[in-house]
């Protein structure tokens, strides 16, 4: 008998790195064809978290064009998935998160046949629009999916709420930890010079990415210029901040942060070398949730500039507050946490809230179980198949107590 195909596609970097686990674990499973689909949307950092995995794409979509819109990048992943699929359809098709790729892979995968696994599935902002459109390609995949690899038992909640059966959810904590574990193990040093100097000497570091779609306009710069408030009468810390490759956002960050000789502009670090300056880091600054995640596991505090968080478990433990991206509520949190030392340590202490370093292990064995169950029922109709009395349902938890909470806004 022919081994299943199960088909992994993703994008953007955040995916990659969220994925590569995974991929891992199922090329590790002999009953198990395993392929990998990139779209190209993130074409250079994504292609260099492949590298740094050792995965070589079983195909490129290359549908990256420079200045297209949301829309015209959609249409052409949900083309070229199509197409690809057309007479060889995988028979499960897992994707990561709330990316364009993510949401029109689950679509395509749908349409092909496929059984579709959503990894990192369940997470709520509580509100549409934000983050945008994140939030809305999450909630599409839920409907498609046959399996929903939950993050922490909060994720899993939000699912059940929306009556996504018990039996199609598995808690397995987030690949993102098992990847910040890879990474940790296999450390790089930093190919800028600057970048070095600062990690090796002795001034406090505050390490801040922005990137965010709905934050475009505004709040991008109200952020940066809230953090070089912050650091005007801190003399010994330096912030770091690595630019995200979209024209638009940085050009928006540059022009807020122009003439602060403390604040160190670089292009984005290779995986292992932000993995490293994280490590490295005092605090954060972030409206990226992958390292929502990672912070709070190496005890730094994270400034969230966000207006909604679906991420609320760091929010409800102390290790991450929200701030939006209003200037002053910048300045003034960063400001406290590097000079008041007590609520610097009441937001430092390590927790592993969003698993233990075996997220692709639990998420590899659920989907040999969902091979399982699709093989002992062919004909079951819909993503959501009939399963037996004798399936079992299996919640592996790894959260942490504080993190069966609700989103935060």
């Amino acid at each position: 008998m022919t081994a299943p195909v199960v088909e992994v596609v993703y994008g953007t970097r955040p995916e990659a790195i969220k994925c590569a686990p995974l991929v891992a674990a199922l090329r590790d499973r002999p009953g198990i064809r395993t392929r990998v689909t990139v779209t190209g949307q993130h074409r250079g950092v994504a292609d260099e978290i492949n590298a740094y995995f050792g995965i070589t794409p079983d195909a490129d979509l290359d549908v990256l064009r420079t200045g297209s819109a949301l829309a015209e990048t959609s249409s052409a992943i949900f083309s070229a998935l199509s197409a690809r699929w057309m007479d060889d359809a995988p028979d499960v098709v897992v994707v990561q998160g709330d990316t364009a790729s993510a949401a029109l892979a689950a679509v395509a995968g749908y349409y092909a046949g496929a059984r579709v696994v959503h990894l990192e599935a369940g997470l709520r902002s509580g509100d549409i629009h934000s983050p945008f459109p994140e939030e809305g390609n999450r909630r599409l995949i839920a409907p498609l999916a046959s399996l929903h690899l939950a993050p922490t038992d909060a994720a899993a909640t939000h699912l059940r709420s929306e009556n996504v059966p018990a039996s199609d959810i598995v808690v397995t904590g987030n690949t993102g930890i098992d990847a910040l574990h890879h990474q940790l193990r296999h450390p790089l040093p930093f190919s800028d010079a600057r970048i070095e100097h600062l990690a090796s000497g002795t001034d406090r570091l505050v390490l801040v990415t922005l990137h965010r779609r709905e934050s475009w306009g505004g709040g991008l710069g109200r952020v940066a210029r809230g953090i070089v408030d912050a650091l005007a009468d801190v003399h010994d810390v330096h912030a770091v901040l690595p630019l995200h490759p979209n024209p638009r956002v940085r050009a928006e960050v540059e022009a807020a942060v122009a003439g602060f000789e403390r604040i160190v502009l670089c292009d984005p670090l290779p995986y292992a070398q932000f993995g490293r300056m994280l490590g490295r880091a005092y605090a954060v600054v972030t409206d990226s949730g992958g390292v929502q995640e990672e912070a709070p596991a190496l005890g730094v505090p994270v400034i969230v500039a966000r207006e909604t968080t679906e991420r609320a478990e760091g929010v409800a433990a102390g290790a991450a507050v929200l701030v939006g991206t209003d200037r002053h509520r910048v300045r003034d949190e960063l400001h406290r946490l590097l000079t008041d030392t007590a609520a610097h340590a009441a937001m430092s202490r390590a927790r592993s809230l969003y698993g233990d370093g075996r997220a692709a292990e639990r998420s590899a064995d659920a989907i040999e179980r969902l091979l399982l169950r699709v093989s002992a029922h062919p004909t079951a109709a819909g993503p959501h198949p009939a399963a037996s009395a004798t399936t079992p349902q299996v919640v592996a938890t790894t959260a942490d107590p504080q993190s069966a909470v609700p989103a935060v806004r």
